[in-house]
């Protein structure tokens, strides 16, 4: 009897670990727009960040034939030795970057590789820098690792991209990474080699510190953008950076959850360890395919590409003729990021004001049914995505019913 009651008392307690991170609000607005349509509402989503593209044919007929050959055991721990070698390869071919096959991870999506490097490298109370705004995940991933996220924000301004000299401020004795993420995923901005070039600087007189990119976006960018990795500008930084990147994104492979890296055999060892605890390898099949994306025709991404540049400029044109609207033009991604500072103060018609950015899209939602991401969930207000990984109709429908609201509030 004793026992039941302390269990009863008990009850539930979560580790401490967790106490400050919360579901994607990401996935919250997806989730609830998707009731709404459930409900027989005709809700826009405009949250979600993945290709409305398919995954390429060929792709396709790699997983089936690796089914049919029987390829879906246990493979090699951190990625078969067909698809390190595929992803060194790529390094070398499209980044100028050599990465010896035990310099090169693979795992259940570049999330997990995240969660490895830093599960692997922080102690508590270690800093990792993130510029804002920034995926919603890098924070959170850092604090479950028992790591500290110093958040930079930077502004429309500077391209929403991180400056030197907020660089050098932010690094201290414990920073031991800095996160870049070019194309980014939320603003759409992207670093040159020209805007890469000053940061590398600061971090070459700062050598405790060790540089992570994320260059998940690296086929998605517009305009002749000429995309580049920061190990490929400076090979003294190779030694302690990490390179991310995957297939979910520029080969519409995001349920395949395929991520790979490259960086120092140390840090892909220790990661190693720390998968070996948590999923072993990623799925044989899944892998298969990914040697066929990497190695197979790349034609198709030009195609993709243009069609994404056609949406871009359909958004952003219509997102900067709306009063209260201003939107910058991404370098990639497939994200715009709109500041709705004129649009706060404002009154709906059922009589909320809207005092900040979560209020606008919460209206847009209820009332023009909607579905974008505040700029608070990425760590900067006021704005808003938009991800317009969906078909030019759609787009349009939705940004008239942005239009209509936002004409429909008072001052």
């Amino acid at each position: 009897m004793t026992v039941t009651t302390e269990i009863k008392e008990a009850g539930f307690r979560p580790a401490s670990r967790i106490a400050t991170v919360g579901v994607s609000k990401i996935l919250q607005i997806g989730a609830e727009a998707a009731a709404m349509k459930r409900d027989g509402l005709p809700v826009i989503i405009l949250g979600a960040g993945e290709p409305d593209f398919d995954t390429p044919d060929n792709v396709k007929q790699a997983a089936k034939a690796a089914i049919d050959a029987g390829d879906t055991k246990y493979t090699a721990l951190d990625g078969t030795p067909a698809l390190k070698k595929a992803v060194a390869e790529k390094f070398r071919r499209e980044n100028g970057v050599d990465y010896a096959i035990d310099e090169v991870t693979v795992a259940t999506g570049a999330k997990q590789i995240l969660f490895n490097a830093f599960m692997a490298t922080l102690d508590p109370g270690d800093e990792v820098i993130i510029p804002t705004p920034y995926w919603t995940s890098y924070s959170d991933i850092v604090e479950v690792c028992g790591g500290v996220p110093v958040l930079v924000p930077c502004d429309a301004a500077a391209g929403f991209r991180l400056q030197a000299a907020q660089l050098e401020a932010a690094i201290t004795a414990k920073t031991r990474w800095v996160l870049l993420n070019s194309p980014s995923n939320p603003s759409g901005a992207a670093y040159a080699a020209a805007d890469y070039r000053p940061l590398i600087d600061v971090l070459l007189r700062h050598p405790h510190v060790w540089l992570m990119v994320d260059d998940m976006y690296e086929h998605i960018v517009y305009d002749g953008f000429d995309f580049v990795t920061p190990v490929a500008l400076e090979p003294r930084l190779k030694e302690r950076t990490l390179t991310i990147n995957g297939v979910s994104k520029a080969y519409a492979m995001t349920g395949w959850r395929i991520g790979y890296a490259g960086g120092p055999k140390p840090l892909i060892k220790a990661m190693a360890v720390i998968q070996s605890q948590a999923t072993s390898c990623p799925s044989s099949v899944s892998q298969a395919a990914a040697v066929e994306a990497l190695n197979g025709p790349q034609t198709f991404l030009k195609e993709r590409q243009e069609s994404f540049q056609r949406r871009r400029d359909l958004v952003v044109g219509r997102l900067n003729t709306i009063d209260g609207l201003e939107c910058r033009t991404p370098e990639g991604a497939f994200y715009t990021f709109s500041g709705c500072a004129g649009i706060l103060g404002r009154t709906t018609p059922k009589g909320k004001r809207i005092e900040a950015d979560h209020d606008f899209t919460d209206y847009l939602l209820e009332e023009a049914h909607v579905a974008v991401v505040p700029g608070s969930a990425f760590g900067l207000s006021p704005f808003f995505r938009i991800s317009y990984a969906t078909s030019e109709a759609e787009l349009a429908e939705a940004l008239d019913r942005i239009e209509r609201a936002c004409a429909a509030l008072k001052p």
